[in-house]
């Protein structure tokens, strides 16, 4: 049997003829439109002389022709490496360099400028895909041929790289393997029920792992299709349940549908299957949702490294709060941070995994991949959690003051780091606040020399040029001084705790 990602897909397929993808315009693409593209995109890069094991970096927008990218590579040996659309010129530049791609695919309006980047001098090309499809990748596939013997592929081979943030200097990337994500897929397909009669919309990114991988991967594996649209839009996604079975999603998707009157039993009368991940869903939310419809939220939790973790169950108890059980084939304990000792039920610690779904290490990083998994083979996630006497967890925290803030990690430390260094800054902390649309807000606290003239707007106009949109600050607040206990660490948890009614 076959160990290559796309063919083991390809071995749940349905006929070509039937329907894989619809976008908002009404477009279809079978899945044996789906077999030819990709075919055309993967020649494309055999001719831009990407190798197996080669990767290619790829920021762009959300498109078929996106998806049919990430496809490509896969069936041509490569390592697709999906880049956030928000993500700076000066961001992109660490990427390109950190993980040495041999071809670039990146929007038409930014290609010399990326083709410019010192780091981009060892690229073989940097190619274009607009929101469209069209682009200058897109006229090499339409000449190529629409036949392709898929390269082939070991079942630990790399077949995707997705970056994620450190809590200290830069990003680090994270290695999955053919066998991570097929193996992911099979669990979910049958775990969630789904089958050839599935219509899942999907207005998820597809930079994400849960937009790329866990909804993507999952209709594939199934033989299903998705109504594709380049974003999240309540009304129209509600306009399109009723052609629709199930949707995946994070909490500011339910939260905005929860603000349109129509919400009701009759507009969700065919939809069976209601997920959400990538932050946490308030229990308020979860009730409400379920008050106006009938259905009960479906809340997992995953991560970049490892996919899917766990998840509440199809049949039985739902339960607000919690992320559910293990996932089948997946081993999960709850131990201490500092000696790995397993804790009893009930106990807090820190969540380790273990399973094919978890990632193979960093990229260029062993000694950090060393130090994130114990010595028989768990992974640590960073995320605080407990498992109560029924089998539920929950996650209560995260080590190392992560962020989480519509569905995207951000890590204080970087923030910090471009504000303390503008002119007048003496230092910043960096802080999520409950929010009822991002999980969690990101929120910085100042603290400025004396006559600095900066002000709110100011900082975040300037970190506009440097970060991510999901990483900046939604509100900064000044003080005279940060909070330290008596070693001099700045005490984070009263800087939360005085500013906890910010976001309502």
């Amino acid at each position: 049997m076959t160990t290559a990602l796309y063919r083991r897909l390809a071995g749940r397929f349905p006929a070509a003829a039937t329907r894989f993808l619809e976008t908002a315009d009404g477009a279809v693409t079978t899945y044996g439109d789906l077999e030819r593209e990709t075919a055309k995109l993967a020649n494309a890069l055999v001719g831009l002389g990407v190798e197996p094991g080669d990767r290619v970096a790829v920021q762009v927008d959300k498109s078929p022709r996106a998806l049919f990218l990430y496809l490509a590579c896969v069936r041509a040996g490569a390592v697709y490496l999906p880049l956030n659309t928000a993500y700076t010129l000066a961001e992109l530049a660490y990427f390109i360099g950190d993980a040495e791609p041999s071809v670039v695919v990146c929007r038409p309006s930014v290609r010399e400028a990326v083709a410019a980047l010192p780091e981009a001098a060892g690229v073989r090309a940097v190619e274009t895909l607009d929101a469209d499809g069209s682009g200058s990748l897109a006229d090499r596939a339409a000449a190529e041929s629409a036949a392709f013997a898929d390269v082939p592929r070991a079942a630990d081979d790399l077949a995707a790289i997705l970056y994620t943030s450190g809590t200290t200097g830069r990003s680090k990337g994270a290695m999955l393997t053919h066998e991570n994500l097929w193996s992911n897929a099979e669990v979910l397909v049958d775990y969630w029920r789904f089958t050839g009669d599935d219509v899942l919309i999907h207005a998820l990114p597809v930079y994400h792992t849960h937009g790329l991988f866990v909804a993507t991967n999952t209709i594939l594996a199934a033989g299903a299709s998705m109504i594709f649209l380049p974003k999240f839009d309540a009304r129209e996604v509600l306009s399109l349940m009723p052609r629709a079975t199930s949707m995946m999603g994070v909490p500011t998707f339910y939260t905005r549908l929860l603000e349109m009157p129509e919400l009701d039993r009759e507009a969700t009368r065919t939809m069976r299957l209601f997920v959400s991940g990538s932050a946490p869903l308030l229990a308020e939310t979860h009730r409400a949702f379920e008050a106006r419809t009938g259905h009960r939220i479906l809340e997992r939790y995953g991560m970049t490294e490892t996919n899917m973790n766990t998840s509440n169950p199809y049949d039985g108890e739902r339960r607000a709060g919690t992320v559910g059980f293990p996932l089948p084939g997946i081993s999960v304990r709850i131990a201490d941070p500092e000696t790995g000792r397993e804790l009893p039920r009930g106990e807090i610690g820190v969540i380790e995994v273990k399973g094919p779904n978890v990632f193979k290490g960093y990229w260029r990083m062993p000694e950090k991949t060393a130090a994130e998994f114990r010595p028989d083979g768990f992974f640590i996630t960073g995320d605080v959690a407990t498992i109560d006497a029924d089998g539920y967890v929950t996650i209560v925290g995260r080590a190392k003051d992560l962020i989480i803030s519509g569905g995207f990690n951000v890590y204080p430390k970087e923030v910090e780091g471009e504000i303390d260094a503008m002119e007048g800054v003496v230092e910043s902390a960096v802080i999520g606040l409950p929010h009822k649309d991002f999980g969690e807000g990101v929120t910085a606290v100042v603290v400025l020399e004396k006559g600095a003239s900066l002000d709110e707007a100011s900082v975040i106009g300037a970190l506009k040029q440097r970060l991510a949109a999901y990483k900046l600050p939604k509100r900064v607040f000044f003080v005279d001084e940060l909070p330290r206990n008596a070693m001099g660490k700045v005490q984070k948890n009263v800087l939360r705790d005085t500013y906890a009614g910010t976001y309502g």
